[in-house]
């Protein structure tokens, strides 16, 4: 086993209405940032609400949602001007994973005097980082408590993984009541995404003792906030439960890996722009029928906990237990099962497996894999 490394940031706030508080916590890091908004919180009308609390504290900021539906090395190469032009202390992120990987992105490379696409081509930054401040709204994000940012290489609409410093997300605010503006729709795809981020860092080569806890926890939290809970002990509402598992599948998977289906999905959105959610919700059970066949203990496991599978239950009927669970989910929230319902072709998903088979991230997933095993599974979903 490798040795187990755990260094404790950033400051994690959970609870409703935390995101009222931005103003205050943000002081502790500077007096002027750059606000990056997803657009779509201007129309709900929740974006006002996240600057009243730094105007109220007199904290210089300026805002920046012209996002377009890819936010490429192109809009990066934009935001990162403005940055430097104002004088930055910081950046505060407050959307889903597209304006927190922008957000890590500006912070990680702000102080650098080389070209972005040298560390966007593999270079690593040697300069200090900007301090980041989160808010997500949606429940989910793979690369939050890494050291690696996912970005779309304008010039080739792929994702290339940028290098970054250790800890330069300083502080996190996982309030529930943003993720009740989601439709049920968006929350339905999520929380299996969710579902499924966290079985791929359990079953993961680089699980551990400490991944394996958390993400126990995270698929305990999911189960209530899917299916509710078998006795009135449970009384937290369905959006916190949503927010504490996430919270602690993104701690997880930080500590393991993402895997197969996560994997392929990032791909897929860099070059199509089609929902990584949808996409992660279609190859997930395909996913777990392939795990099986090495991880069918482990699969076990989780289908006990997810109440899907009893103690007496031998392994390989948990695990089709488990796989018909998942697809009764997605058939009762009417999401896509194929991926061809997506409007793509098996010729541009072969694209995506070459892409896929490129990224470092492929030598994490839960067993070795190449470009043809991927496009195998990928055909299978199809």
């Amino acid at each position: 086993m490798a040795d187990f490394i755990f260094r404790i940031q950033p400051n994690i706030v959970l609870g409703s209405y935390t995101s009222s508080r931005l103003g205050q916590f943000t002081k502790d890091y500077g007096s002027r940032f750059m606000v990056i908004i997803d657009p779509i919180l201007n129309e709900l009308g929740t974006a006002e609400k996240i600057i009243q609390s730094l105007a109220d504290r007199k904290i210089e900021h300026f805002v920046f949602d012209e996002i377009p539906e890819g936010a490429d090395t192109q809009v990066l190469e934009n935001a990162l001007q403005l940055a430097r032009q104002a004088h930055i202390h910081g950046v505060i992120a407050a959307g889903g994973s597209k304006i927190l990987n922008l957000a890590k992105a500006i912070c990680s490379v702000y102080h650098e005097a080389h070209d972005l696409y040298d560390f966007v081509d593999g270079a690593t930054p040697t300069c200090g980082a900007l301090p980041l401040l989160c808010v997500p709204t949606t429940i989910r994000d793979l690369f939050m408590f890494t050291d690696r940012t996912p970005v779309i290489d304008a010039r080739s609409n792929q994702i290339k993984l940028l290098k970054s410093q250790a800890g330069i997300c300083k502080l996190i605010i996982f309030d529930p009541n943003l993720t009740v503006t989601l439709t049920d729709n968006q929350t339905a795809a999520m929380s299996l995404e969710t579902l499924c981020i966290a079985v791929e860092a359990y079953l993961s080569q680089k699980s551990n003792f400490f991944s394996d806890m958390i993400i126990e926890k995270a698929v305990e939290l999911m189960c209530y906030a899917l299916d509710g809970s078998p006795t009135l002990t449970v009384t937290t509402p369905q959006e916190t439960l949503l927010s504490q598992a996430g919270c602690m599948t993104s701690l997880g998977v930080a500590s393991s890996s993402m895997g197969t289906a996560s994997l392929l999905s990032l791909c897929i959105n860099a070059r199509y722009k089609i929902s990584r959610s949808l996409t992660t919700v279609i190859l997930f059970p395909y996913f777990i029928e392939d795990a099986a066949k090495y991880k069918s203990e482990r699969l076990a496991k989780l289908a006990r906990i997810l109440r899907v599978a009893t103690d007496a239950t031998p392994a390989d009927e948990a695990v089709i237990a488990f796989t018909e669970y998942v697809r009764q989910h997605i058939a009762k929230a009417n999401l896509p099962a194929r991926l061809k319902e997506l409007s793509i072709s098996i010729e541009q998903l072969a694209l995506v497996a070459e892409d896929a088979g490129n990224l470092e991230l492929i030598n994490q997933l839960p067993r070795s894999m190449n470009a043809d095993d991927l496009f195998d599974l990928i055909k299978q979903a199809y």
